[in-house]
């Protein structure tokens, strides 16, 4: 119940009881509703334009999600890492090892087969981060698979290789030319600039950039078939049967250190470089034959560098640049 006030009256000696307009009274209550929705609205941009406070729990979700982040990248980074280290192995595996003991390479359907039937990862969706989860665990079983048929292949080679050690000894193996004496390896097997001509061309040897004389190595045991200049393009150069239908060539040299007919072993010097025949500059061009064809020279130097010096020697004779020849 609203209390009654008075006032007293000088005229009448009586008290007089105050009579509120109803004017006022509405002005009253519609100063009151707009005071408390100017509040209400100052309150709310204080409220969207202050950052908010965050509980003790909150700032240690907070961390535990920034450091499962960051856990998930280190994490990504390394299985890319094993993805490309087991890429590289597979790939030696197919094309060095197999290939020297002749037996066939491994099926890429086999290598890269994913898992059919079943959903294998149904017990993580449904979580925030499902996509990252599932994407992670799809990777490292196929990781898993690649690393158990890559172990069952170098099971079956090292039991080939016991039966072949003549071979490994024959294999071109080995850098035709030491490191130390390598000015640059210029170019690599595959599609490249002609010096000559601009057009563009297979190359299908490696060139190595040397000084004239420079010492040049048998990649392997054999006997030399060729030592002349009776080639169109490859001036003097010489050529080693290592057996096992493989053939090492060496080209545009200055001299020779061996001639027809006489037996090599890995390591021999055999000549040296120069720029005779097709060529703009002293150079090596090295070339592999097997069953008579012309293969990638850059998958036979385990015997003689380091991984590191043939991930360099990789990365470089994947540049599309200009022969020398």
């Amino acid at each position: 119940m609203s209390k009654v006030k008075y006032y007293y009256d000088s005229e009448t000696l009586s008290y007089r009881r105050i009579e509120q307009k109803k004017g006022r009274k509405f002005g009253i209550a519609a100063l009151g509703v707009i005071s408390s929705f100017l509040a209400g609205f100052i309150l709310l941009l204080i409220y969207l334009n202050i950052p908010q406070l965050e509980t003790p729990k909150e700032k240690a979700y907070k961390r535990e999600l920034e450091n499962m982040q960051l856990q998930y990248d280190l994490m990504n980074q390394r299985l890319k890492r094993d993805e490309n280290i087991l890429k590289e192995i597979a790939e030696r595996d197919d094309n060095i090892y197999r290939l020297y003991f002749g037996a066939n390479p491994i099926p890429g359907e086999l290598r890269n087969a994913g898992f059919g039937g079943v959903n294998r990862y149904k017990s993580l969706e449904g979580f925030e981060n499902s996509d990252i989860i599932v994407e992670s665990s799809e990777r490292i079983d196929k990781l898993t698979k690649q690393i158990v048929v890559q172990s069952k292949s170098l099971d079956e080679i090292a039991s080939l290789a016991e039966k072949k050690e003549e071979l490994l000894a024959t294999i071109p193996a080995i850098q035709p030319i030491q490191n130390s004496d390598l000015r640059r390896m210029a170019s690599g097997y595959g599609w490249r600039s002609d010096p000559f001509t601009k057009a563009r061309k297979f190359h299908y040897g490696m060139d190595f950039s040397a000084n004239t004389g420079t010492p040049v190595y048998a990649s392997g045991n054999g006997v030399v078939t060729r030592a002349d200049a009776n080639s169109s393009g490859y001036g003097k150069h010489i050529r080693i049967d290592h057996g096992f239908n493989y053939v090492s060539l060496y080209a545009h040299l200055s001299k020779y250190n061996v001639e027809k007919g006489q037996k090599v072993k890995r390591g021999d010097v055999i000549g040296y470089v120069g720029s005779t025949g097709r060529s703009v500059a002293p150079h090596l061009h090295y070339e592999i034959f097997k069953d008579g064809e012309r293969i990638n020279p850059r998958n036979f130097y385990y015997g003689s560098l380091s991984s590191e010096e043939f991930s360099q020697m990789l990365k470089a004779s994947n540049l599309i640049n200009e022969t020398l020849d």
